[in-house]
């Protein structure tokens, strides 16, 4: 049932940005798979921390582009302390989802907003549409394919959770350097048009530990490389009938199908899932203009900046993890030379 409900997820979202025309539509058939992947049932906690942060970190992007724009130390400074705060939130488990939200989107809008070319009002109304229509669109899911309900034994054991601070702090540390390492990157390299390099940085990022890091990055290359293949199958098979959304939703529902089968596993091949649907539904959406413009170039372009990306980022984790260990540390922590 659960490869059902994301299937339906990502395949309605999609739907639903075509029948639209939403600039950013691939948000509307990715925020399902979000939530849904480590989900059996509703939760609305989870719902409110995906529509609240999103709402909340479109505000944040636009007033601090509109105030602090045109003084380029002040603005570095300001991101500086906004990414701290997303930092902060993924650090505890009740607020995870409403931090990585916020650092992913808020990270590209910051970027992207220094450009003339970028419609910061357009973004942001199409990621709010994205995120109001993934609410009723997984409650359908969840209602038409929904989870057997297996009874559990109640846990009557002390969970009380011990928390390693400085694993904390260190953790933090590590995802607020690597996060303005990247701001500062592409806004110095004047790297407008590679958001797929920029969002993958911050996935490989998401785990907030170099052990994590480093396997989301493999797991990101290899599900890239999967979605980008099936993309190009897609548009090579489509050809000059691409225009026809009722074939083109038929594709992509096909490719999708054997990814959401990976997504529920809930395994390894769950993470290479995802890549692979983000890797086949951005290209597909965002590039690809019927009778005029194909994704093929998209689509290779994709790949290359994300290798590029994902290895440069693990060589920066491995760095910076290494280093903030040596510096922050415990007093019965010591270190032989």
């Amino acid at each position: 049932m659960k490869t059902m409900r994301l299937w339906f997820g990502c395949v309605v979202g999609l739907a639903i940005s075509m029948i639209f025309g939403w600039s950013y539509g691939f948000f509307a058939a990715l925020l399902p798979i979000i939530i849904m992947t480590n989900a059996d049932h509703w939760h609305w906690n989870n719902y409110q921390q995906l529509v609240v942060g999103i709402i909340w970190v479109t505000i944040e992007v636009s007033l601090i582009n509109g105030f602090f724009q045109s003084s380029p130390l002040l603005l570095t400074a300001i991101v500086g302390i906004f990414f701290l705060e997303k930092c902060v939130a993924m650090s505890h488990k009740n607020s995870y989802l409403f931090g990585f939200v916020g650092l992913l989107v808020g990270s590209i809008a910051l970027n992207f907003a220094s450009y003339s070319s970028f419609d910061l009002e357009d973004f942001s109304v199409t990621l709010w549409c994205s995120a109001m229509v993934t609410v009723p669109i997984c409650a359908l899911a969840f209602y038409l394919f929904p989870e057997p309900m297996i009874a559990t034994a109640i846990d009557t054991t002390n969970n009380e959770q011990r928390y390693d601070h400085i694993g904390m702090i260190r953790q933090i540390a590590l995802g607020w350097i690597i996060a303005m390492l990247a701001f500062l990157v592409f806004q110095i390299g004047d790297l407008n048009d590679s958001l797929s390099a920029q969002a993958s940085i911050l996935i490989v990022l998401a785990p907030m530990t170099l052990i994590g890091s480093l396997a989301a990055a493999k797991i990101r290359i290899i599900g890239t490389f999967l979605g980008c293949l099936a993309g190009l199958i897609i548009q090579i098979g489509l050809y000059s009938w691409a225009d026809n959304g009722i074939l083109f939703i038929m594709a992509y529902a096909i490719a999708a199908g054997i990814f959401c089968s990976w997504l529920a596993l809930g395994t390894i091949k769950s993470s290479i899932a995802f890549s692979a649907m983000s890797a086949l539904t951005v290209p597909l959406t965002s590039s690809l203009i019927p009778d005029k413009k194909d994704a093929v170039f998209a689509i290779f372009y994709r790949f290359s900046s994300i290798f590029i990306a994902v290895v440069l980022t693990s060589m920066a984790i491995w760095i910076i993890h290494h280093f903030l260990v040596r510096v922050i540390k415990s007093p019965d922590e010591h270190f032989s030379h």
